[in-house]
């Protein structure tokens, strides 16, 4: 991957900008109001070669580095919200696993058409009773053959009601308490129009633009040359994902409370109370102060932990610390846009609980803050661990 040049990612943004000034805040409210996925800007960053800029050039991508694509997330955090980023971030981040471990064979048939937007796919990882333990989880693929027949359940599966394929994660061994994370295995296959699989759209409070579902999988059939990696080393294969993962929530939540920190602004600069503008009480320009400050600072760490991995160096507490500071500084910046707005912040022209929902989500996934906490505590640290 490339190292980023200023120049390069000031062209990024304002080539980003150009796109997302096209598609305004009111577009996603309404996008997400239908729940309606947002072809149209899906196929602009298409047009400009965008969703392929994390894979190789050999396979019809730009080559690019987390640097890179981390500007574009901050970007579409600011301009258009979680809804927009999320379009985005499922072009550049599942297909890791596949980059890095799948065969020629399935790199030179897929990955081309992932990154000209000819396809979508999705990531089924999450399961309803495993948590953040990915070693509990109970899909199981069973050998017949040279296929395999999938039974379990998947939840928070993003992408799956539109999704060519899937990159499932399933055990084909029992879990082993000596060695939890081996006997699982990753499996790139086709998903729409194919038999065996249940999908059922989940009702949120928000990114509705982009579905989430559960997904019921009742011999589901996958096959000996669909795996990605080798059999059992599926979490393997996972990990090359993680921290990238971390970085880019770390980048999306400082968009987005960068966008309800401009919302705000304007709002401090036009709302007059008491025959002078609320923006001229140091009571509400002292706390926006304070969320420039610490979104700056956030977007430093996450710079850093970027640069590591794309100089392909040891970035694991890094890439957690700019998730962590990344999701607090995002959200406080979200929290008082909603405290200052006041009773505005209730009405949905107004955006910004949108970006407040949006913001508390990233405190919670992919990772809590209190398990990236146990993570520094442990590995960085060095303290007991304490489950």
């Amino acid at each position: 991957m490339t190292t980023a040049d200023t120049n390069d990612l000031t062209m990024i943004r304002e080539s980003i900008r150009k796109i997302a000034q096209e598609f305004d805040l009111n577009y996603w409210r309404q996008k997400g109001a239908d729940k309606e996925y947002p072809w149209d800007f899906k196929n602009a960053l298409a047009k400009g070669g965008w969703l392929g800029m994390f894979m190789p050039e050999q396979y019809g991508g730009m080559g690019l580095g987390l640097s890179e694509v981390g500007v574009v997330l901050d970007e579409l955090g600011q301009r258009c919200g979680f809804n927009g980023n999320s379009v985005f971030q499922y072009y550049v981040f599942p297909p890791g696993p596949v980059v890095h471990h799948g065969s020629e064979e399935i790199k030179k048939e897929f990955l081309p058409k992932l990154a000209s937007g000819e396809e979508m796919m999705c990531f089924g990882v999450s399961e309803p009773d495993n948590g953040v333990d990915t070693s509990r989880l109970k899909t199981f693929a069973k050998k017949d053959g040279k296929r395999y027949l999938v039974n379990g359940r998947k939840v928070w599966i993003s992408n799956a009601l539109n999704a060519d394929r899937i990159l499932l994660l399933t055990r084909t061994s029992p879990r082993n308490p000596e060695r939890p994370y081996d006997g699982m295995t990753l499996f790139l296959t086709q998903l729409k129009g194919k038999k065996g699989v249940e999908i059922n759209r989940i009702d949120k409070i928000m990114r509705n633009a982009v579905d989430s579902n559960e997904m019921v999988f009742e011999n589901f059939e996958v096959f000996e040359n669909e795996i990605i990696g080798e059999e059992g080393k599926g979490f393997r294969c996972l990990l090359d994902g993680l921290n990238p993962e971390r970085i880019a929530v770390a980048f999306t939540a400082i968009g987005l409370g960068r966008g309800a920190l401009d919302l705000t602004v304007q709002y401090a600069k036009d709302r007059v109370v008491f025959d002078r503008p609320i923006g001229k009480n140091q009571a509400v320009a002292h706390p926006l102060a304070d969320s420039w400050i610490r979104l700056e600072a956030a977007e430093l760490m996450a710079q850093k932990a970027a640069r590591l991995f794309d100089e392909g160096k040891p970035c694991g507490p890094e890439a957690n610390a700019a998730k962590f500071l990344g999701s607090e500084a995002g959200f406080e910046a979200a929290d008082r846009a909603m405290q200052f707005h006041g009773g505005y912040s209730m009405a949905t022209e107004y955006h910004v609980s949108r970006f407040w929902m949006e913001a508390r989500h990233l405190k919670i996934a992919p990772i809590s803050q209190q398990m990236v906490l146990n993570f520094i505590s442990d590995k960085v640290l060095g303290l007991p661990k304490s489950y």
